[in-house]
């Protein structure tokens, strides 16, 4: 069972660390279960801090409560209760009326917050994970308000991520959470009906943060965050295969996450040492096989591509053909420039050097990759497996000059160095 009876007692004297569990394995659940009862996503995170801070105070006096998670949920939710009471206004009764039933019912049995709705069980972080990330916002407002609510980072944290002053992320969170109340929007898990589409906004998200993550500075604290919101979505829908398509494909990169930036310098998957690779992470993310019966969707065949190199022992002994029609697949579902990229390395690999050049003829008109490095880096590797190493160098000298990070320039100048030599030896 999902529900409170599950939570850890405690297995520690030390009120921190005790503290700090508590947080890690319900802050969650109770900042959501608030949200539901108040309507108010600034009260039901300020609740919880409060709470915190008095269980800072009050346990190393007192000793660690036996369940935590408990005292720490009651404590916040008899904050609530006391600022909608001390608020005063006819348009608190109703918040304050739901707070205490809460309340009444925490304080009875710290049981089941989940309640049967059409015959599926529906938690509260589940309405949460939702809410965040409902297409009525707007794509940078989802991510933040996933960052600061649901993966618990600071407000200063967030700003961070996207480079902007922590009162500009302030400001930017407020008129998320306004736009949600004034627009109505349900704090529900979609119907069935609608449950495809938005569980996509969910995933999307989700893969969003991670990519922002893996990409950057930040890539350990975020991309570790990211993962365990993506644990989080499995086990809440798991009769649902994309959720864990999304997992396994979260995993098998962040298990590359050593060997892929070393000494501050890209490595290509091909060079990488493979010693260096998560092994925890990838028996993590192979145990994630497909629910049976399922037709594989796009983050299924991006975990299954992932996971077929990382399978293999060294770069040569890819399965490149499986490799090939994986892509033919994501191809179909998603015919984006970027999959068809891709899709003509794996060519390129799996059939000849000529045959990927060929694919990527089909690109080269493509608007969305103009001014975009990708497409003469791709070619420039194709052309020089093919032996045409005076047409590679040139085009990756395209590439450097649109190549977006330091990083990236200076992967592309060592692989320009490097052929540019083999070049001078013939």
């Amino acid at each position: 069972m999902a529900g409170w009876s599950c939570v850890r007692l405690s297995k520690t004297d030390d009120p921190s660390e005790a503290l700090a569990q508590a947080l890690a394995d319900q802050r969650l659940r109770i900042v959501a279960s608030l949200i539901r009862t108040t309507h108010d996503w600034d009260l039901a995170e300020d609740a919880v801090a409060d709470a915190a801070e008095r269980a800072l105070l009050t346990w190393p006096r007192d000793g660690v409560p036996r369940n935590p998670a408990a005292w720490l949920t009651t404590t916040a939710q008899r904050r609530a209760l006391d600022v909608i009471r001390r608020a005063g206004t006819e348009r608190t009764k109703l918040a304050e009326l739901g707070a205490q039933q809460q309340l009444d019912g925490q304080l009875d049995e710290l049981g089941d917050r989940e309640r049967e709705e059409t015959g599926v069980l529906i938690d509260d972080r589940l309405r949460l994970v939702f809410t965040a990330c409902h297409p009525a916002l707007p794509m940078d407002a989802r991510v933040a308000l996933t960052l600061k609510v649901v993966a618990g980072l600071s407000t200063a944290e967030v700003a961070r991520m996207f480079l902007v002053e922590e009162a500009t992320m302030s400001q930017r969170l407020l008129r998320a959470k306004r736009k949600i109340a004034h627009a109505a929007i349900p704090y529900r898990v979609p119907e069935a009906s609608d449950l495809p589409e938005r569980l996509d906004a969910v995933l999307a998200v989700i893969y969003l943060v991670f990519t922002q993550g893996y990409a950057g500075a930040a890539a350990p604290q975020l991309a570790e965050e990211t993962i365990r919101l993506g644990r989080l979505v499995v086990d809440l829908m798991p009769d649902e295969d994309e959720p864990r398509g999304l997992l396994a494909l979260m995993l098998a990169q962040h298990a590359r996450r050593d060997a892929r930036l070393v000494d501050g310098k890209l490595v290509t998957l091909e060079d990488q040492d493979r010693s260096r690779w998560d092994r925890q992470s990838i028996e993590e993310a192979l145990s994630l096989t497909m629910l049976v019966g399922r037709v594989p969707g796009p983050y299924r065949l991006q975990a299954e591509l992932a996971l077929t190199h990382l399978r293999a022992a060294d770069a040569a002994e890819t399965d490149w053909r499986r490799i090939e029609r994986l892509y033919d697949r994501l191809y179909a579902l998603q015919p984006t420039p970027v999959v068809g990229l891709n899709r003509a390395v794996a060519i390129g690999m799996a059939q000849s050097p000529a045959r990927g050049l060929m694919a990527l003829d089909q690109l080269a008109d493509h608007p969305a990759l103009r001014g975009l490095h990708l497409l003469p880096a791709v070619r420039a590797d194709l052309l020089a497996r093919a032996g045409r190493t005076t047409e590679a160098v040139e085009q990756l000298d395209r590439a450097l000059e649109l190549a977006p990070t330091e990083q990236e320039r200076e992967q592309l100048a060592r692989r320009r160095t490097h052929l540019s030599s083999d070049s001078s030896a013939d």
